[in-house]
This record gives structure tokens, sequence and C-alpha cells, in this order.
């Protein structure tokens, strides 16, 4: 929740450019996981800063961190993030691909926002080193929600 928060105030500026609102949703205990503090934050960057860009038209986009799962159960304790925007969103047939190195929607409108086509290729490449996982659900009209699977950590402490 702290990279979710520290990340989203370091895109206020592209927010208010583009009249977008931030709402996040989180849990008053941390939720805590194991992994690279910096590749966590790349991430998160990555997912927030697609949703301000691409969901735009929305006006807004929401966050929501959540605990999931029990320690030793099945699956184990996790931590779940959802970036949602209510943009266009995203025909069915470019989300299987939408993490491919280079892939892009639609390459005129990924130009024009600065994209790559790198961004979720390197979220998925971050989610794997960290055991993670990523779901994108998407329908034309009904904007996009990303959401990521992280395994909760047994410490006690925020990192």
């Amino acid at each position: 929740v702290s990279i979710v928060r520290q990340v989203t105030d370091g895109l206020q500026t592209l927010a208010q450019d583009r009249d977008m609102e931030v709402e996040i949703t989180a849990p008053a205990t941390p939720l805590v996981v194991l992994g690279d503090r910096d590749e966590l934050t790349r991430l998160f960057e990555n997912l927030i800063e697609n949703g301000l860009k691409y969901g735009a038209s929305g006006k807004r986009i929401a966050i929501a961190c959540a605990a999931v799962g029990t320690p030793g159960g099945k699956g184990g304790a996790g931590a779940v993030v959802s970036v949602r925007d209510y943009g266009p969103g995203i025909a069915a047939e470019h989300l299987p691909r939408l993490t491919e190195r280079f892939y892009r929607v639609d390459v005129g409108e990924s130009r024009a926002q600065g994209g790559t086509g790198l961004g979720l290729a390197l979220v998925k490449h971050i989610l794997n080193r960290h055991q993670g996982r990523l779901t994108i659900d998407s329908k034309e009209g009904e904007g996009a929600t990303f959401t990521v699977r992280l395994q909760q950590s047994s410490a006690a402490a925020p990192r």
C-alpha cells in the first residue's frame, strides 16, 4: 500500500494535467509482500500511469488494495492490487497479447501518449520474478482493470 501511495503521489501532476481523479481503497493494516521495492515501484508506476494515460476519458481511476487467502491455506495469503480505469476499454482480441514486448492496441495513440510498448511486458517480467500474477479484464466502452496478486510475507512490519 505504501508503494501504491508513493507512486500515486508521484503521478499527481499527470493526473492533474489530464483532469483525472485517483481513488485508493486500502485496508488499515499493512499488506507486506516479499519483493524488491524498486521493481514493485516500477510495476505500479506502469499500471497507474497507463490508467491515467489511456483511461483519461473516464476522468478517474480506482486503485483497490486488499488481502486475500489465508497463510497455510490453498494458495496461501496474498495481496491483491487492482487498477481500474473508466476509459474506452480494450477489445477482447487484444487482451491475450497486451504483455508482449512492443505490442500496442493503437500504435498512433500509444506514440501520442509517449508509450514504447514495453510497459506491460515489464510488469509481466517483474511479476514472474516475484511469483505474482496479472489478470486483465476489459470490455469496450467499460474501461479496463489490471489486477496484480503477490504473495504476502509473514513478516509483521512493512518494508
